[in-house]
């Protein structure tokens, strides 16, 4: 069980890192994704920085399990918050936010269960 844990928060944090990544350097696809969603280009850094953030945070759960429960945590709502924004722009291609949240949910209940 530990070693699914492990593999669901490390491919969790990878992916969220990347996003965080192409966020903060001002790659060309967040810029589109906000403009397609209504979303002003000014919370593109703030969106990157608190992906870091989580992602960080999943790995730091490896060894303060607290951190690795509140990121996860910070990751759902920052999804939840992400399919309202998606909704709301009338945006039904959810296949990679439905991806991202499964993560998020898994890294939370497997770090609460382990």
């Amino acid at each position: 069980m530990y070693a699914f844990y492990a593999a669901v928060t490390v491919l969790g944090a990878a992916l969220y890192g990347t996003a965080a990544v192409a966020n903060l350097s001002g790659h060309d696809h967040p810029r589109q994704q906000a403009d397609k969603l209504g979303v002003p280009r000014s919370w593109i850094p703030l969106l990157g920085s608190a992906l870091g953030a989580g992602a960080l945070g999943l790995l730091a759960g490896f060894v303060v399990p607290g951190l690795g429960v509140a990121a996860g945590t910070g990751l759902v709502l920052y999804f939840v918050g992400a399919l309202a924004t998606h909704v709301l722009a009338g945006d039904r291609q959810l296949g990679f936010w439905a991806l991202c949240f499964a993560l998020a949910v898994a890294a939370l209940v497997l770090r609460i269960v382990i």
